[in-house]
């Protein structure tokens, strides 16, 4: 029997995709733990104490921030930056971006153009990445926040905004309108020493574009949003009372991965066990994602695989007068030097070179550590922080790959002159794409575990005070 919303929830739970043979079980004997809030990034329960806004909660042991209070309205402010990016993604969809004159022929450019020139070329898998990075993506997730305000406004909120907050928060990543402006700022320098380039009124709505989705995000307080509504009570799960007492025990304890709400069982939980589904979210609840090492592994080595080829073949040729000369990623940067371009060229050469690179390396890193077991306080502190920036800059990586379909797209004369893609993007692009699943797959929590770190804190915390070791006793279901 399909499990309402099992979709969704195995579509991004680790090791659970596509799975529709799961059955409706009954619900760990599991308490809602109101107060207390997990570090994502070492694990460590800790008080959450009311946040005024503008204040900004730290975890006492990583320093990574668990939880800021906006100073804007929770639901007006991102509301009126949504609506604005809304306008403008509309009239950006039928706006041109850049024209190019060569000898009296001119070429326009738009976001369908790239993409569509990229299959003509025979690069469909690329023109449907850069398809959904750059033109579909960010209607998605505009739509996504413009409903789940809507949601968040009303008196009682609907149940249905709980799965559209969890893939709000998996899609975000996945819209790159700022990393486009910069691969259409790259590809502007590249074309002015060939012909006359007219900016297009799209250039201008997209960087506008950028600017308020930007804005949106900075306002938008998803835990507001969560503590909008009373928690729907479910049989057999109520709340632990966690005034007056320490922490239970970390084995005794997980949180939702979407939502944060923590919990504490009353026997111990593995880490990879299904815990039944969050109360308020909907989402599957596991201690720690679900084969998080292995999965990040494959596709760092793949990654890895894919990341020489990446750097050795040509990844554009700029064919003139019907002889091509191709280009790697290195000697586009060498080119965007020799004219002075220094910002430039320090730029794509930090993308595309050095935060593959370093991603490769310092999830690398992160793996081994894990694995040996053995890490001091200050590694694992700042490989925690280290691994916050991994997810940030993945994406940006893509510049290469927005640059060569709006130089595929607008530089299109025959043979006079005109830019093909070549077999180098496709395994940037697959490195790129591999890089961000890794890191979204592996679970820097683990890290501390392997180290005993958590296991210390349990043990501390039994030490401290002896007599509440009896507090589980709690636990007992309550009568319907």
């Amino acid at each position: 029997m399909l499990r309402k919303d099992h979709f969704h929830k195995g579509l991004w739970s680790q090791g659970g995709a596509l799975c529709f043979t799961r059955h409706e079980s009954e619900q760990p004997h599991l308490k809602i733990v109101e107060g207390v809030h997990e570090c994502a990034g070492c694990g460590l329960f800790q008080h959450f104490p009311p946040l005024k806004p503008g204040h900004v909660l730290t975890c006492a042991r990583c320093g990574e921030t668990m939880a800021r209070r906006r100073k804007t309205d929770e639901i007006g402010g991102p509301l009126i930056f949504c609506l604005a990016s809304l306008a403008l993604y509309i009239v950006l969809l039928v706006s041109p971006l850049l024209t190019i004159n060569v000898y009296g022929r001119e070429s326009t450019v738009s976001l369908y153009r790239g993409p569509m020139e990229l299959a003509r070329q025979g690069f469909g898998e690329i023109s449907m990445l850069v398809l959904l990075a750059s033109v579909l993506m960010p209607g998605i997730v505009l739509g996504l926040m413009a409903m789940i305000l809507y949601g968040a406004s009303r008196r009682e909120m609907p149940l249905w905004v709980r799965p559209l907050m969890a893939w709000y928060e998996r899609l975000r990543p996945w819209s790159m309108v700022e990393v486009f402006v910069i691969g259409v700022l790259v590809a502007y320098t590249k074309l002015v020493d060939l012909a006359l380039v007219t900016l297009q009124p799209g250039v201008f709505l997209l960087g506008g574009l950028m600017v308020l989705m930007a804005a949106m995000d900075s306002t938008f307080d998803a835990e507001m949003i969560w503590h909008h509504r009373s928690i729907p009570y479910r049989r057999k799960l109520g709340v632990y009372q966690i005034k007056n007492r320490v922490i239970p025990p970390e084995k005794h304890m997980l949180s939702c991965h979407a939502c944060g709400m923590s919990f504490v069982a009353r026997h111990a939980v593995e880490n990879e066990r299904d815990m039944g589904d969050c109360p308020r979210c909907g989402q599957i609840l596991r201690r720690r994602k679900r084969n998080g090492l292995r999965a990040a592994l494959s596709f760092l080595l793949a990654a890895f695989i894919f990341y020489i080829p990446a750097n050795l073949l040509p990844v554009m040729a700029f064919v003139k007068m019907g002889h091509g000369h191709p280009s790697t990623i290195i000697s586009g940067v060498i080119q965007l030097w020799q004219s002075d371009l220094y910002f430039l060229a320090l730029l794509v050469l930090f993308a595309s070179i050095t935060v593959p690179v370093l991603k490769i390396i310092l999830l690398g890193l992160m793996m081994i550590c894990q694995y040996r077991g053995r890490a001091s306080f200050k590694v694992l502190r700042r490989l925690t922080r280290l691994y916050k920036v991994v997810v940030f800059i993945g994406r940006w990586s893509m510049i290469d790959v927005f640059m060569i379909s709006i130089l595929a797209a607008v530089v299109r004369f025959g043979l006079m002159a005109s830019v093909e893609a070549e077999a180098g993007v496709v395994f940037f692009a697959m490195v790129v794409v591999l890089t961000i699943f890794a890191a979204d797959l592996y679970d820097p929590r683990c890290m501390w575990d392997a180290a005993g770190y958590n296991q210390e804190s349990f043990d501390r915390t039994s030490q401290i005070r002896e007599s509440d070791k009896p507090a589980l006793q709690d636990m007992e279901p309550e009568k319907a």
